[in-house]
């Protein structure tokens, strides 16, 4: 495994990094006990970053990691969590959102309770887009604020962010103070928009987290959720993609991944699974060489929905 420097943070994460949302369940069913085999499969493999949220899975995806990790020694990974949004049980999509310096030292307690920890190494600022954006202002003032104290106070190493749309990252690399940046679905096959954020983040020596390689289930052969909000034309130009690389005897997926590690300015990919065996394949496919004739042909598949805003 690659180990590489995250901006000024001091922190050097593996090339690929684990998103433990779907140990809660936010794309499948899955069995816990598999989905724990998974973290440690990661773990065994080199990967040192594990990154998680409250609002996934209703806190079951905190709770799994938790009882993954209990007894690894602190020292072998780096940890991230969120704060900012919550979500019952049941209520998918249905989140609220408080960006209080109360709720997030609250926030905090809990998840580190869950997660069987004192310390984490970087907070994010969670989806602050939601809701019309409405709660936009108190975010970016109340909710960093509050970031910045704990960072002070030497419970957290590092502040970002986790959020999906392109001119609010523009906004916050130019007039916030950031240490790392947490990006989705901007550095995929549809979609490259992150290379926009590039030289502002190495200016500002934040560190980039490449998240989503798979474009939240859209770049896969099983697709997306049903929550998803591509719409049934859209989604069909992804099984297109699909159907294409399998007819030529390969997988949407690997090229999606790919793809994703190609690119040397990006820290580390984060992916999501709850499966040993994908965890594997997902590390094997990082180290093997990227098909260029492949990826020009399904790119042209995917430009009728090449860096589209979706309506999460």
């Amino acid at each position: 495994m690659e180990y590489r420097p995250l901006g000024r943070t001091g922190l050097t994460v593996s090339r690929l990094s684990f998103g433990a949302s779907s140990l809660g369940g936010v794309f499948r069913e899955v069995d816990e006990d598999e989905a724990i085999r998974a973290v440690w499969t990661a773990l065994d493999l080199g990967i040192n970053y594990f990154d998680v949220a409250p609002a996934y899975g209703a806190t079951r995806s905190e709770s799994v990691l938790g009882r993954a990790l209990r007894g690894i020694a602190r020292d072998r990974y780096l940890l991230s969590t969120k704060v900012g949004k919550y979500t019952r049980p049941g209520s998918y999509g249905d989140d609220t959102l408080d960006y209080s310096a109360a709720r997030t030292r609250a926030s905090l307690a809990e998840s580190a309770e869950r997660l069987g920890t004192d310390y984490f190494d970087i907070i994010h600022l969670h989806d602050f887009e939601y809701q019309g954006r409405r709660h936009l202002e108190w975010a970016l003032d109340e909710g960093l604020s509050g970031l910045h104290e704990l960072k002070a106070e030497g419970r957290i190493g590092a502040v970002s962010a986790g959020i999906y749309p392109m001119d609010l990252w523009h906004r916050l690399l130019r007039d916030h103070d950031l240490d790392v940046a947490l990006v989705h679905n901007h550095y995929c096959l549809n979609d490259t928009r992150l290379l926009e954020l590039l030289p502002l983040a190495a200016e500002r020596g934040v560190g980039l987290i490449n998240g989503s390689p798979f474009a939240s289930g859209l770049l896969t052969d099983r697709g997306p959720a049903d929550w998803h909000p591509a719409s049934p034309a859209h989604r069909a130009v992804f099984r297109t993609a699909a159907d294409y690389c399998r007819e030529h005897g390969a997988s949407l997926s690997q090229l999606a991944l790919q793809f994703a590690v190609s690119n040397p300015d990006l820290p580390t990919t984060l992916f999501s699974s709850a499966s040993p065996q994908s965890v594997t394949r997902c590390v094997r496919w990082a180290d093997e060489p990227l098909d260029e004739q492949l990826l020009k042909q399904v790119r042209e598949i995917l430009a009728p929905v090449a860096d589209r805003q979706w309506e999460y």
